[in-house]
């Protein structure tokens, strides 16, 4: 048996399974996609981790790892010659004795690699959105039970102090029953139209980076604007329904107290909304941001009901939701929250500030779970349940009409057209390992 073999059977992950860290154990972490994400999140390593280090990195665009990539506007981390480099980031979990990976791939991408890694017996810190389609992420589900392993979704909101003070106000009745919650109302995906064939930019293993999905031809505006496109995500990496939609539709879930379960029902308004003018135009994926795209209702099963309808802006104001109650209004931002009783702000926690170190409180969180073995902020089940709502959002409007949820069973009610989108075929070669 080679050491390739080893790994895909699992006898690799004796190692970092049965490496049981004490407080003083620094914890060895690899990155498994340095793009503008990953990188982003390297830069608070090691000085915001205390107690772990990064010893390697992977990308299937291989000049990143070297901090070449000719788009990105980040100096190399000043660390970087350090690193173990890899193109294919199983070779990574092979060779490099880790304890955990940062997933920080394409959304189309990432279920894969977090299963990988799950296999190679590490710890997991994935991006959101966490999956591509429902059913990866009940497969994913599955995979974290068998394994026993940690993962945490990057849905950063979950462990800032102030979002958890706000999110526990609505959470234990504090502005008494939860009538309606109000959120933004997200752009969906659109389809990717062929542009013609352009040559693969040198080191990128386009093969690699296509993935589960059809191997197209290369073209930039695929390679950098992915997140429009609905074979690779949900409506993009910002004003998309699974870019920020999954922050304010996570925060929906936690502040309901629906980590475990989710709407039951769910239909679209005919008002078509239409994209405020100020959207950046140099950010235009190539068809344009004057697409319309229809309110979408969500219903509970306590009777709240959730509205993606409020007119999108140009600003990070949208990243929350509005939770109107019996009893008073709380506004959640992320990192802030505004209400009309200006009671419920005593003793409130201070504001965290958006932007660099908003995250560090989560990453620790993710260590914290790493050593202590007790489930994090964001684990998979809830990243899964937040993430499914999104999904639902973009079926809906897909299908236009009401559609009944079963939470429980993750089934629609008597809908084989809707219950054929929780799922998709994977390009052979692609495929989830069997959970």
């Amino acid at each position: 048996m080679n050491r390739r073999q080893f790994l895909a059977a699992g006898a690799v992950a004796s190692w970092a399974g049965s490496r049981a860290l004490g407080a003083n154990d620094r914890i060895r972490v690899g990155f498994i996609g340095v793009g503008g994400r990953g990188r982003f999140l390297l830069d608070y390593f090691p000085a915001d981790t205390p107690g772990v280090e990064v010893t390697a990195v992977s990308d299937c665009y291989l000049p990143r790892c070297y901090g070449k990539d000719p788009a990105s506007k980040s100096a190399p981390h000043p660390l970087m010659d350090r690193w173990a480099k890899y193109q294919d980031y199983r070779r990574m979990l092979e060779k490099e004795k880790l304890d955990a990976v940062f997933v920080e791939t394409c959304t189309h991408a990432r279920v894969l690699a977090v299963m990988h890694a799950l296999e190679a017996g590490l710890d997991v810190y994935a991006e959101k959105p966490l999956t591509l389609t429902v059913e990866e992420g009940r497969t994913l589900r599955k995979a974290v039970a068998k394994s026993g392993k940690v993962l945490q979704t990057g849905t950063q909101q979950r462990s800032m102090p102030i979002n958890r003070y706000a999110s526990d106000l609505v959470k234990t009745g504090k502005i008494g029953r939860i009538e309606s919650v109000v959120v933004c109302n997200f752009l969906p995906p659109i389809a990717w139209v062929p542009m013609g064939e352009r040559p693969i930019p040198e080191g990128l293993d386009w093969d690699k980076w296509c993935n589960q999905t059809e191997l197209r031809a290369y073209h930039p505006r695929l390679h950098r604007g992915w997140g429009w496109y609905q074979d690779y995500d949900g409506g993009g990496q910002s004003w998309g329904v699974s870019g920020w939609g999954t922050h304010s539709l996570d925060q929906v879930q936690c502040a309901l107290g629906t980590d475990d379960t989710g709407p039951v029902e769910m239909w679209t308004e005919n008002d078509i909304t239409q994209d405020a003018p100020d959207f950046p135009a140099k950010k235009d994926p190539g068809f344009g941001f004057t697409r319309g795209r229809k309110p979408v209702i969500m219903r509970y099963a306590s009777g709240t009901l959730l509205r993606l309808e409020e007119p999108g802006r140009a600003g990070l104001d949208q990243l929350g939701a509005t939770f109107n109650g019996s009893d008073g209004m709380v506004h959640i931002l992320r990192g802030s929250f505004s209400t009309n009783r200006p009671e419920l702000r005593q003793g409130a926690p201070d504001d965290t500030a958006m932007g660099k170190g908003e995250d560090v409180a989560h990453i620790r969180n993710f260590f914290d779970s790493v050593r202590s073995r007790k489930k994090p902020n964001a684990d998979v089940e809830t990243g899964h349940r937040a993430t499914t709502v999104c999904h639902l959002v973009n079926i809906c409007r897909l299908l236009d009409r009401k559609l009944k949820w079963d939470p429980q069973a993750e089934r629609f009610e008597g809908d084989d057209d809707a219950n054929g989108m929780l799922s998709r075929t994977r390009r052979k070669g692609y495929e989830l390992p069997n959970a």
